[in-house]
């Protein structure tokens, strides 16, 4: 019998968690992540484990194989959690490409739906956006404000937009090249304590991906979803949705609309939440998660070392 926790939000990452031989440790001990990947493999048509596994870093890094990879990855931890423990956290959320890991996660739809929405996504936001045309940066040290403020300044006929609320002082812009160039060199004047182009072909959650989602809304209307098991709250809006059309909207809607995450994480605090589990690759939402809910516990899974940290703290 699984055991809901009402304190207790699993979070899954997105994009820029991933990295060559992730999981690996913890696919040793844990058939679930092999199986896992096979899984998605076998709906593609590729080896995605091969990708993680041996490379090239570039293969890995193209949008189109690290949205399903990522994927995978989260809910191969999400099973091993479930395999391990009895306890379900009664709340779900992820970090833009990480909301399809959770919706997967909590019910709402099958892996294999999953797998191929997020392929074709990726596919998607390449087709929309020539590689040279977008770029996104990092703006640390500023006010969400100021940044909103920079980008409509800089924008000068073009596209540029804060698209990420990753944590107070961390907001992510993207848009047209030359108008995030302009941008973060009136960040830098502004103060900013960094403001740095990152490595990424495609400029996400500006309106330079309205073409891309108006092709996916396509997919999403067959797609099966249900209402999910685990309360799952959304980038777009910060709020929950039974209702499969609405789902179907707002995951259109994430596109070319920011992610807030700190309104998120606020917001499952404030209902209550005080143990923030990362579930998947890498680190960086346990990073952001202490700076928004400075007083909740924060945990990540990505090894066997970190597993059994967290099953030793919640199943005592």
């Amino acid at each position: 019998m699984s055991k809901h926790t009402y304190n207790l939000a699993f979070v899954f990452p997105g994009q820029g968690s991933q990295s060559l031989g992730m999981l690996s440790e913890l696919a040793a001990g844990n058939e679930e992540v092999k199986h896992t990947f096979e899984r998605a493999s076998d709906v593609l048509g590729k080896d995605l484990w091969s990708i993680v596994a041996n490379g090239p870093e570039d293969e890995l890094n193209q949008t189109q194989n690290t949205q399903p990879v990522m994927l995978a990855a989260g809910v191969a931890v999400w099973e091993i959690w479930c395999k391990n423990s009895a306890i379900r956290p009664d709340w779900m959320a992820g970090h833009s490409l990480g909301e399809y890991t959770a919706l997967v996660c909590s019910g709402a739809m099958s892996f294999e739906d999953g797998i191929k929405l997020v392929a074709m996504r990726g596919r998607l936001m390449q087709e929309a956006v020539p590689a040279g045309v977008g770029s996104m940066a990092a703006i640390l040290g500023l006010e969400d404000h100021q940044v909103v403020n920079i980008c409509a300044q800089a924008a000068q006929n073009e596209v540029v937009a804060a698209v990420n609320f990753n944590a107070p002082g961390q907001v992510v812009i993207a848009g047209n090249c030359a108008a995030v160039e302009r941008a973060i060199l009136a960040a830098k004047d502004a103060g900013a304590k960094r403001a740095v182009l990152l490595p990424v072909s495609v400029p996400s959650h500006c309106a330079l991906m309205q073409s891309a989602a108006e092709k996916l809304a396509q997919y999403l209307l067959n797609t099966v979803i249900r209402m999910p098991e685990i309360t799952l709250i959304h980038n777009v809006d910060v709020a929950s949705h039974g209702s499969p059309e609405v789902i179907r909207n707002v995951l259109k809607e994430q596109l070319y609309k920011p992610v807030r995450w700190v309104d998120t994480i606020k917001f499952m605090h404030d209902q209550g939440v005080n143990r923030f589990v990362e579930c998947g690759p890498g680190k960086v939402l346990i990073g952001l998660n202490k700076r928004i809910a400075k007083d909740a516990g924060h945990f990540s899974i990505h090894d066997s070392e970190t597993l059994h940290k967290v099953l030793e703290q919640f199943n005592d």
